[in-house]
């Protein structure tokens, strides 16, 4: 049996996101390029092993596995996707679209006094995040850029902010500022609106991925995006993947859950893998935008399963923004998603019909 092992994943930072850890991944891979190898373990009916791709990229190691063809190119050009949508996507990168569109005082950008021509993809993710803010009344918000730019999680020494910067800061943070139409017009309202879309565009990007690989008849793969997996199809002799999900706070080697997938989407949002200690207080970066600091709900992961990864990516931050109740009735409310959601004594509590429809198993 091969297990792909899912982190629970890192969010909102600048597609800083935890690395997965997989039968796939080599200790003595070298992640300064793309590598390209076989996979050992599982092979299809002609004997035939998979081909995988590992590099690093949107801040985090992205790898590609293909079980029924071997053709590398497939594995190239996931790779080269990876590197056109986060320059379209990146909110630190200077190049990017969406960095000029938030600095649009500073950096050329193509529109008028606040309202700017993007590009398709652009306009589309904006779409989506609008939809997930509006949803959560606020509890998801793409415009929490503002925020998310002072808590520096990645720093040597990461400290909370002085809470006069935080308040200040809140004040700017309202996705009802932003808007989007058919033209792919944006129009931000204040001068200091800006948008972060960290915690929704890896889903993106591994649905782009998935439809390029299923437009080369590709018809059983893994995409990891660092801890986003989407699977295509199962695995040539029809199983299932088996995906387990890292317990919080353990080694990244211990599961609390395994499941079986077929061509759906896993993600997971959680506390512990970017957060710092101060002043024997945790923080983490799952930031709430009506107070500024980290959620402190009861919820340590939750991890969504749906068709498209943009979806899961998106409600795993909603429903663990939301906590335990209003998040189970947001998940139980959409067609074709599943959720479970870990409480601060690790205990698991499940969408209905959740194990009715995706076989788990909880481990020690």
């Amino acid at each position: 049996m091969t297990l792909y092992h899912i982190s629970i994943k890192k969010i909102i930072k600048h597609y800083t996101f935890s690395i997965l850890v997989t039968s796939l991944l080599l200790s003595s891979a070298t992640f300064s390029g793309c590598s390209l190898k076989n996979a050992t373990g599982t092979t299809d009916t002609k004997s035939q092993e998979p081909i995988s791709a590992t590099a690093i990229k949107l801040n985090t190691a992205v790898t590609v596995t293909i079980y029924d063809s071997q053709n590398r190119e497939l594995l190239t050009e996931c790779m080269n996707l990876c590197d056109k949508y986060e320059k379209i996507f990146s909110r630190t990168a200077s190049d990017s679209e969406l960095y000029k569109l938030n600095h649009r005082g500073l950096t050329p950008v193509s529109g008028t006094k606040d309202t700017f021509q993007v590009s398709d993809s652009l306009a589309e993710l904006i779409k989506q995040g609008l939809s997930y803010s509006e949803l959560s009344e606020g509890a998801f918000d793409i415009a929490i850029e503002p925020l998310t730019s002072l808590w520096d999680f990645t720093a040597e020494n990461p400290q909370v902010p002085e809470d006069k910067l935080i308040q200040e800061a809140l004040s700017k943070c309202d996705y009802r500022n932003v808007s989007v139409n058919d033209n792919n017009e944006v129009t931000l309202k204040t001068d200091d609106t800006a948008i972060e879309l960290g915690a929704i565009a890896k889903g993106y990007i591994a649905d782009r991925l998935k439809d390029y690989l299923v437009s080369q008849n590709v018809k059983s793969a893994i995409i990891n995006l660092g801890g986003n997996v989407l699977c295509i199809g199962g695995k040539p002799d029809d199983s299932s993947f088996k995906i387990g999900i890292q317990k919080p706070f353990a080694d990244r080697s211990e599961t609390i859950a395994v499941m079986d997938i077929k061509d759906k989407s896993v993600v997971s949002s959680g506390v512990y893998e970017r957060c710092f200690e101060q002043d024997g207080t945790l923080y983490h970066h799952l930031l709430n935008p009506k107070t500024g600091y980290p959620y402190d709900n009861g919820l340590i992961a939750v991890t969504i399963i749906s068709d498209q990864s943009v979806d899961g990516d998106a409600l795993s931050t909603t429903c663990f923004a939301l906590g335990l109740e209003d998040g189970m009735k947001l998940a139980e409310s959409l067609d074709d998603v599943q959720a479970f959601f870990v409480t601060s004594d690790y205990e698991i509590h499940y969408t209905k019909d959740f194990q009715k429809e995706i076989t788990v198993t909880e481990t020690d």
